[in-house]
């Protein structure tokens, strides 16, 4: 077997600061809040940090472990969406009061009060 270094993609082991959110697949902030303070952070050079490759795979199966939830054991149907099955708009019409007309009322009122009020010059 030959093998030929120019067509083996190689993954380092240690990955940057900035490329580990991408590698795990989350934002910086919820990486710096949630995976970063149960990792071992490795200095590279006079400011640069990186982590351990492994240790990033160990974490991830971990929270798997943990959070994950078994997929769906139904297909999502392909059928296209029935309007009338799905909306709420096509029952009749229920009693009480209509939020929005109390809605407007309270604002024709607010504006009113502000209309009427004074500016002052401070």
């Amino acid at each position: 077997m030959v093998f030929n270094m120019s067509t083996i993609a190689l993954l380092p082991r240690l990955i940057r600061l900035k490329d580990v959110p991408k590698y795990i697949g989350m934002d910086r902030n919820r990486f710096n809040t949630f995976v970063r303070p149960n990792l071992i952070e490795i200095p590279i050079g006079k400011q640069g940090v990186a982590f351990d490759r492994l240790d990033l795979d160990a974490w991830v199966d971990q929270y798997k472990q943990c959070s994950g939830r078994p997929g769906g054991k139904e297909q999502r149907s392909t059928k296209p969406w029935d309007v009338n099955k799905q909306q709420d708009y096509l029952k009749e019409a229920k009693f009480g009061i209509s939020k929005s007309k109390s809605l407007d009322i309270a604002f024709e009122k607010a504006l009113a009060q502000s209309r009427s009020r004074k500016r002052s010059n401070t």
